[in-house]
């Protein structure tokens, strides 16, 4: 079964409510094993695969995860558009707990990570000034506007390594540099989204102001745990809404990100790398 739309589940979202005619997809990459099995079915009426970035039962942890095994396993089914759930911490009073954030931008704070699927031979700068696809954002915001929650379009998230949270000095430091969420998973899908020519979008599900808030210390893992509930519920509702109202067509620049970014001289490609990447270059080739 392929499937158009992809959604990946954040802390607290292992499941998608309502998939009819679902099927477990064990999906092999050349980067690895995703996170999990890929199931793909129908959700409002349209074929959707979901798969769990931290493994059912929140078995890894952010920079345990294989993100080029992920998105190309989305790629490989045939997905077109990510939409991506987010828990993060809130770096501004505006957003509060059960409020979701639809950021437009990204600071990477991450060490080591691979985000990209190129090398070995073969060299792509993509173009990443804008790295949320527009029509996906907007149509995400439609959707929690008609599922009743209270949604923020716009803003950047601060993806840090973790898995400690951060200080209160560094907290503070975001702050002033005007980040509005914290969290430590989509800037790597975001980069790898785009090199597969797939629209992402991250829908920011905040869970607690971070440490730099003066009532940090009286939220209790209870209380986490209790709006990460809270929160997934919602978020099955913006999915919901959001694959019925998703457009038949793409209207933006994404599915042609490698058109101008292959920089390596064709004739100078290993083999072996136009093979292992052919999903991805092979219509450039």
């Amino acid at each position: 079964m392929k499937a158009s739309i992809g959604i990946i589940g954040g802390s607290g979202l292992y499941s998608m409510p309502g998939f009819e005619a679902a099927e477990e997809h064990l999906v092999g990459t050349p980067f690895g094993e995703p996170s999990d099995v890929y199931v793909v079915g129908k959700l409002a009426g349209k074929e959707v695969a979901f798969l769990a970035r931290h493994g059912r039962g929140h078995r890894l942890s952010p920079s345990e995860i294989n993100f080029r095994a992920n998105i190309w396993g989305m790629k490989s089914l045939g997905v077109e558009r990510i939409l991506s759930l987010s828990a993060v911490g809130s770096l501004k009073e505006e957003h509060k707990p059960l409020d979701f954030v639809i950021p437009d931008q990204f600071v990477d704070r991450t060490r080591g990570r691979v985000s990209t699927f190129f090398g070995e031979g073969l060299v792509a700068h993509i173009s990443f000034a804008h790295p949320i696809c527009p029509q996906l954002a907007k149509v995400a915001h439609i959707a929690a506007t008609e599922a009743g929650i209270h949604a923020k379009r716009g803003g950047t998230y601060l993806c840090m390594e973790g898995p400690a949270f951060s200080t209160v000095a560094e907290s503070n430091l975001y702050r002033s540099w005007g980040m509005d969420v914290i969290g430590m998973t989509n800037l790597q899908e975001a980069k790898l989204a785009r090199e597969a020519e797939i629209c992402y979008v991250t829908i920011a599900m905040v869970t607690d102001y971070d440490c730099w808030h003066a009532d940090h210390d009286a939220v209790t893992v209870k209380d986490i745990l209790k709006v990460l509930t809270m929160n997934a519920e919602n978020a099955a509702k913006l999915i919901a809404a959001a694959v019925w109202l998703m457009p038949a067509s793409r209207d933006c620049k994404c599915g042609s990100a490698l058109e101008h970014a292959l920089i390596t001289d064709r004739k100078a490609i290993p083999e072996s790398t136009r093979k292992k990447l052919e999903l991805l270059v092979a219509k450039y080739l």
